[in-house]
């Protein structure tokens, strides 16, 4: 199964791809901790990015197309069990990942979307920038962020429920229960 967690930064998407992971026997791949390693390595492609997400803003869509198929090669482990956590972000992302799987002789199979009212998750984000430090989760680039996954983002939802593919689920109450109801919508659906 090659799946997609979705969702408003801080809708819980790393938490429950953790669970997933271990569920489903999937190879996770977290565009956002590809990113934030190049950074840290200060790496050509770490600057370039940071450029921009320093400021609350995407990657350019090659630049991230790019990153992942070249990870991918790198793990043929992830064929046909991958679960993508924070990409595709644009429907050319979408359109660009699909393609890139079918390069590779597999498809997209499902689409878990994580639903949260904005209320609950700037106090979530600014708790987590709190508890970890993450430098992106301060109050002014967790608004543009927002901004940008209501503008850019959101319309994916749209998109993959026209595909069959989306499963919505509420991103609000306790992991686990959580979680018991993405596996329950992933087997239904089957």
């Amino acid at each position: 199964m090659n799946l997609v967690i979705f969702g408003a930064p801080g809708s819980g998407k790393g938490t429950q791809s953790e669970l997933l992971i271990d569920n489903l026997n999937l190879y996770h791949i977290s565009t956002g901790e590809l990113l934030r390693d190049h950074i840290a390595r200060k790496t050509e492609l770490g600057k370039v990015a940071d450029s921009y997400i320093s400021k609350g803003n995407l990657i350019p869509d090659e630049l991230m197309i790019d990153i992942l198929a070249h990870h991918i090669d790198e793990h043929p482990e992830s064929n046909g069990r991958l679960l993508l956590d924070g990409f595709p972000r644009t429907i050319a992302q979408a359109e660009r990942l699909e393609s890139l799987l079918a390069e590779r002789g597999t498809k997209l199979d499902a689409v878990v979307g994580l639903e949260a009212p904005v209320s609950q998750l700037i106090p979530r984000l600014l708790r987590r920038g709190e508890e970890t430090g993450r430098a992106d989760d301060n109050l002014e680039t967790i608004n543009q962020r927002l901004k940008v996954y209501h503008e850019v983002s959101h319309p994916l939802r749209d998109h993959y429920i026209g595909k069959g593919i989306y499963h919505p689920i509420n991103a609000i109450g306790k992991v686990d229960e959580i979680q018991k109801e993405i596996l329950s919508s992933l087997k239904a659906k089957g």
